[in-house]
């Protein structure tokens, strides 16, 4: 099989899901293991579960970055970032992922369909805070008193505009979209992939195993995310 080099393309786009973080020791949610096949999203990760009792979706959503504050960048999210110093605006990622390793790694053009596990929002006011803090200890805003809420998208949640529009722009415009580690079942996000096709782009699916969206990729790499990057990224680093 010819697996194309990033150093060949000007135009970059990383679409990256979970598997992404699969080596860095961030659970997955669908697969074997999976966080969804030991919690119930309905009682932890949707808007009517908080409303009903905040603080006990707080506990799980502090359980999760605390797993996550333990997990470290891998070297594909490393040679990602090295792409971005090497190429800058040439080279953007667009990600279903919350842990925030992309940026970690040293990745700043990262677009968050799903959000960030690292920030919160407060519904009355329409405050944010951003950090890494584990636990977070204050669950109220400093502002008004309401609850923070964190900046993920649950289930039963839209996608925030803006990110559909900026991730969209990037995926149209790029000529190389590499999609490492998503299952392809999560909507809208899994068909974005699908316009960088329409506009002439080269495909590279990553993934272990076969997914829905398989067939519409140029090149299929069933491999890991690491493994498959460090193939792509031949005579990136000099």
């Amino acid at each position: 099989m010819n697996i194309p080099r990033i150093t060949g393309f000007d135009r970059i786009v990383f679409f990256t899901g979970a598997g992404m973080s699969a080596a860095s020791g961030v659970p997955t949610y669908r697969g074997a293991g999976g966080i969804w096949k030991t919690y119930d999203h309905r009682s932890y990760a949707c808007q009517e579960a908080f409303d009903a009792d905040p603080a006990h979706v707080w506990e799980f959503h502090n359980y999760r970055r605390g797993i996550v504050a333990a997990c470290a960048p891998n070297r594909g999210h490393e040679l990602i970032a090295r792409a971005e110093a090497l190429f800058g605006d040439r080279v953007t990622v667009v990600t279903q992922n919350i842990d925030g390793l992309h940026q970690l790694a040293g990745s700043t053009r990262v677009h968050e369909l799903h959000g960030s596990l690292w920030r919160v929002r407060c519904d009355s006011c329409g405050a944010t805070h951003h950090g890494r803090e584990n636990p977070l200890a204050e669950l109220h805003c400093a502002a008004c008193g309401g609850w923070w809420r964190p900046d993920i998208v649950w289930f039963g949640d839209s996608l925030r505009s803006s990110v559909i529009r900026e991730s969209t722009a990037a995926i149209k415009t790029c000529n190389l979209l590499i999609s490492i580690g998503t299952s392809a079942v999560v909507y809208p996000a899994a068909e974005l992939p699908l316009l960088a096709r329409e506009a002439g782009a080269t495909l590279v699916e990553v993934n272990p195993e076969e997914t829905m969206l398989s067939e519409y990729y140029d090149i299929n790499l069933r491999t890991t995310a690491v493994e498959a990057l460090d193939a792509l990224s031949a005579g990136l680093e000099g």
